[in-house]
């Protein structure tokens, strides 16, 4: 075994039995983007008690609705890493009996993605907490087919018994006692014969074939069948099923809507399992009397270029009916409504002629202005309506009140009725509370706004205020997804971002000097290579990207990008944040240091003990060479610039880390990281990793800690921006007296590829009372203790582009040769050519 192995493992054997890191209250609150930012395929209300409604999204969890003020509170914050996909809902039930029940389907993926099974989470107290009820298989939230939001169902007849269609050919599922077990309901008649990750798509009970208090016998299911009978019924509770005669099977059923009073079942079809697929669709309806059906589709010819998601009834006036385009991309998203059942419909929108349209709506993004325009013109191809419209719902109490969501927020109004009288009715942006960003990146730089987001189909944003929606989206370049960003450490106004290769022009790097607020293309970039990581040299003269797929890319002076054959494609990149020439990276368990502006590379081998994946670099704003580096197995830190790490012992891994603003002004930078120290969670270290206390709680979970990003605020002690993987971005602040005393060890262990013999670690560990141990072992690789940062040439002279002054700079002032030491900021003087 390798010297640093058997390091490694006596180290995390004496600290083992002291990881106990405290924890400090913190306050979390939501980084405002306020129009939701991602696809909300679900809505319910509850059809007897007024005022109660969920939304679901398909990673960012459910929420509830405040009706009083048209606002959303989030339900599933406290998934965490174990439950992260929790955040994937598949579908929502709200029970019309006891009204305080509430179910949810959750998980993520049908496939690799999710490992873990899917669950059913329970509620009786109308979401404030949950009971998981596990079921043998997974579940989709975030899959082909998440818009289908009524595969879950409770019996309104018999409010103990639940039906539930699951995905990937796995059935129907039926409970018959409020969710707490499930049996399959096995029947061939139900197995979908394709479009299997979709599956079951709804569960519609006929309310009108019971009575109170018994079963009702009659239900509808809709499957993922297209050219073969995929809507079936059972007269006896789901103990037999048999196909509807008569029905459609040209396309996919994607919601059965029933209307009790007319005793219809209204249907909406589509070519795909959308949300993105479908080019053509229809609408029936189903006589639950006569056992007629009747095509009332109400687009036509070249008018129908998409198919159908969103069905919405008034509950309170029978044959009011609407129905939405699934995926109309342009001219905008459509509606249609028709208060005869469907023998004839209003759209929301019509051509005036070609290519003025007639827009018979008011319009406001004020809740969510990027949304924008704020305002109503005849111009086709600005999506104000919406897309991939899956959820569309009437308030049953309520025939004014409309929702629907669509790829970015939801929309709504309280006028609907005005649609048949003076045909314009208000749509406004009502996703207040709702965020479900994808985080991809977050800088918060040391002038100018103290946030900045890389953010997933939507692209981010320059957070000027983190309690007030940002105005507008980035343009020229615009793509949807911004893969990450940086800033330059001595001009930090200078920005760099990514793409991920939907721009137009094809480049996908964008700089800034402004601080993010106006952007120009890097012309230097190559079409079609997108995403990765980005980082910005110090002075913003030089790009390093690693790129998905084309390796690491450098570009100085926006001259076209060239390969760095030195350093490993999929390497975590860095810049320093005062030296212009010094660039790091890390892969495996190497670290590597360029000091010509990332143009070439040195390998300092085997410094990161038996690390496979490292995951992010962050440097010390105020020293060069002082880095920290985040792997799966631990945190590692250097302050020789990657000459030798000490690896920071009870630190079984770490993801996302970032440093903040010191605790004092003679403090180390305040050290944020998502990390598993004795269990995973989200802390904050004052003393350079010395000591460490918890700041997440158990109502703050932040998901999956591998998919989140942190950025620590350099200008409020103990703030911290936490972005996550579907609910946004979070910002945290310590709250009550100083932190406890942390019980969390620590150590100096650190790894020197030096050639000696005789090897000696002393490794401490910090506790209530003080425990020392000393372990000696032979090899080629020499362990010491490093405390003070210095240039990579460790003698009187300093090297060229070293730093050779600063505050607090204790190495050589005096540069070689041909350079000369020059004040850059109060931290930093460095050598140049003279």
């Amino acid at each position: 075994m390798p010297y640093y192995s058997v390091l490694a493992v006596l180290v995390a054997a004496i600290a083992a039995p002291l990881v106990d890191a405290a924890s400090q209250a913190y306050t979390w609150k939501n980084v405002k983007i306020g129009g939701g930012g991602g696809f909300v395929p679900g809505i319910v209300f509850n059809p007897k008690e007024q005022g109660v409604a969920y939304a679901r999204t398909d990673i960012g969890g459910a929420y509830k609705l405040n009706a009083a003020t048209d606002t959303w509170t989030p339900l599933l914050d406290f998934a965490s890493d174990s439950t992260w996909n929790y955040w994937g809902v598949a579908a929502i039930a709200t029970d019309p009996v006891q009204t305080n029940r509430l179910y949810l389907a959750c998980g993520g993926y049908t496939n690799s993605f999710d490992p873990n099974n899917g669950n059913i989470l329970i509620s009786t107290d109308y979401g404030a907490t949950f009971t998981a009820s596990p079921l043998p298989f997974k579940v989709g939230g975030n899959m082909p087919g998440r818009g289908n939001p009524s595969r879950l169902a409770v019996d309104p007849n018999s409010n103990g018994i639940l039906f539930f269609g699951a995905a990937s050919g796995k059935g129907l599922w039926k409970s018959t006692n409020f969710g707490a077990t499930w049996q399959s309901i096995s029947t061939r008649q139900l197995s979908p014969i394709n479009f299997q990750s979709t599956g079951i798509a709804w569960v519609t009970f006929d309310s009108t074939s019971g009575t109170a208090g018994s079963p009702t016998p009659r239900i509808f299911v809709g499957v993922a069948n297209q050219g073969s009978s995929n809507i079936f019924v059972s007269t006896n509770g789901g103990s037999t099923w048999s196909a509807v005669a008569g029905q459609n099977t040209t396309y996919l059923p994607h919601k059965g809507v029933l209307s009790p009073t007319e005793k219809v079942l209204y249907i909406s079809y589509s070519n795909g399992a959308g949300p993105y697929d479908g080019t053509l669709g229809s609408v029936f309806k189903y006589n639950l009397t006569s056992s007629v059906w009747t095509d009332i589709t109400p687009a036509t010819g070249s008018d129908l270029y998409f198919g159908f998601g969103g069905v919405a009834v008034d509950l309170k006036t029978p044959g009011t009916i609407m129905v939405a385009a699934l995926n109309s991309w342009w001219p905008d998203g459509q509606i249609y409504r028709s208060t005869n059942g469907g023998v004839s419909w209003t759209p929301l929108w019509s051509w005036l002629s070609y290519p003025t349209m007639n827009k018979f709506y008011s319009y406001s993004d004020t809740l969510a202005p990027w949304l924008g325009p704020n305002s109503v013109d005849g111009t086709p191809g600005d999506l104000q309506i919406g897309w991939m419209m899956e959820a569309l719902v009437i308030d049953p109490f309520d025939s004014n009140h409309w929702l629907y969501g669509t790829g970015a927020t939801i929309y709504g109004g309280h006028n609907l009725k005005n649609w048949d009288t003076t045909h314009n009715v208000s749509i406004s942006s009502l996703a207040d509370g709702i965020e479900e960003t994808s985080v991809q990146g977050l800088i918060s730089p040391p002038t100018g706004p103290p946030l900045i987001s890389a953010l997933g189909d939507i692209q981010g944003f320059v957070h000027n205020s983190v309690t007030t929606a940002p105005s507008v989206v980035w343009t020229n370049p615009k793509w949807s997804t911004t893969a990450d960003l940086d800033f330059a450490g001595n001009v930090p106004n200078s920005i760099v971002r990514i793409g991920t290769g939907d721009s137009t022009s094809g480049k996908q790097v964008a700089l800034s000097n402004d601080g993010g607020q106006t952007w120009s293309q890097d012309f230097g970039a190559a079409d079609n290579v997108q995403g990765g990581k980005v980082a910005l040299s110090a002075n913003a003269d030089t790009v390093l990207w690693r790129t998905n797929g084309q390796g690491v890319l450098v570009s100085q002076f926006t001259n076209p990008f060239t390969l760095v054959s030195s350093l490993p494609a999929t390497a975590a990149i860095a810049s320093d944040k005062l030296n212009n020439s010094v660039f790091y990276g890390a892969n495996s368990n190497t670290f590597y240091l360029s000091t010509d502006g990332g143009k070439t590379f040195a390998a300092k081998q085997s410094v990161l003990g038996v690390s496979a994946s490292p995951v992010k670099i962050v440097v010390n704003p105020k020293v060069s060479g002082d880095v920290w580096v985040s792997t799966d197995t631990g945190l590692f830190r250097s302050t020789n610039f990657g000459t030798s790490f000490t690896a920071i012992p009870g630190i079984t891994a770490a993801w996302a880390i970032a440093l903040g603003a010191p605790k004092t002004a003679t403090s180390y930078p305040a050290i944020f990281a998502a990390a598993k120290i004795g269990t995973v969670g989200y802390f904050r270290s004052d003393d350079g990793g010395v000591n460490w206390i918890q700041i997440n709680d158990a109502a703050h979970g932040f998901g999956s800690a591998s998919s989140t990003v942190i950025s620590g605020d350099p200008r409020i002690y103990g703030r911290v921006y936490i972005g996550t993987n579907g609910r946004g971005i979070f910002y945290g602040d310590a709250s009550g007296a100083a932190p406890p005393a942390s019980t969390t060890a620590s150590s100096t262990s650190t790894t020197t590829t030096k050639s000696t013999t005789t090897v000696s670690s002393t490794t401490t560990v910090k506790s209530t009372t003080t425990v020392s141990s000393t372990t000696t072992v032979k090899s080629t690789t020499t362990v010491s203790s490093t405390t003070t940062s210095s240039a990579p040439a460790s003698t009187g002279t300093q090297t060229a582009f070293g730093q050779c002054g600063g505050q607090g700079w204790t190495g050589p002032t005096v540069c070689v040769a041909g350079f000369t030491c020059t004040f850059s900021n109060t931290f930093y003087s460095q050598c140049v050519p003279s």
